[in-house]
């Protein structure tokens, strides 16, 4: 009964030092005090924000690169899969550039030569992903139902829903496999107080104890 009582008492204590810290007894929210999640959410929700912003003005310089070179080929004679092979070149190098030197600036960043061919590559996943929406609307839908087969349905297929879909794949795989993980420093303890200086002239505080009385010697 006795050991019983002694490892009853032992559970209890670790259970309150557990609640103590802001620990869950299955250990989800580690460390970290439940008063500071809301703040931590806030900011983790406005670097994605800034991330995407940055993000969507990098792809919009990024496209009319590629509109502007693959026309000036046109013009100049060159064939139509060359000049936009070239203008894709150019556009996706300078997408690059500009999101490893600014958009995830702050991530960890490895050999660049193998982000770029990461980059290339999952540049080309996103493209073929605007290029199935178009199919599926266009040979999918449009042989069941003919009005998926005008100009206006290739537009909104191809270039509003596909290009959109490809964008949201686009960040999503350069932010988690090309650019690493972001550096984000440990968040510091909260400080614990400290007791009030003494102030000058107040006397110390004595002790509690009664002094001993004083001894007369005896005559």
């Amino acid at each position: 009964m006795r050991g019983r009582r002694i490892k009853s008492r032992s559970r209890n204590h670790r259970e309150r030092s557990r609640e103590q810290r802001g620990v869950t007894v299955a250990g989800t929210l580690g460390s970290v005090p439940a008063a500071a999640l809301l703040p931590a959410l806030r900011a983790r929700f406005g670097a994605l924000v800034r991330e995407l912003s940055k993000f969507g003005v990098v792809g919009t310089i990024a496209f009319a690169i590629d509109l502007i070179i693959f026309n000036v080929l046109l013009h100049t004679g060159a064939e139509s899969l060359l000049a936009k092979t070239g203008s894709t070149v150019v556009a996706t190098t300078v997408a690059f550039i500009g999101n490893r030197f600014w958009t995830w600036r702050h991530r960890e960043h490895s050999h660049m030569a193998k982000q770029y061919t990461m980059f290339f590559l999952l540049n080309g996943v996103g493209l073929a992903i605007g290029l199935s929406c178009l199919a599926l609307s266009h040979y999918g839908l449009g042989a069941i139902w003919p009005e998926f087969q005008t100009p206006l349905a290739d537009n909104i297929s191809g270039q509003l829903v596909g290009t959109a879909v490809g964008t949201l794949f686009r960040f999503w795989s350069y932010r988690r496999f090309v650019f690493g993980d972001a550096v984000v420093p440990e968040p510091a303890p909260p400080a614990t107080p400290e007791a009030p200086a003494p102030q000058a002239g107040a006397s110390a505080p004595q002790s509690a104890e009664p002094a001993a009385p004083r001894t007369v010697p005896r005559m």
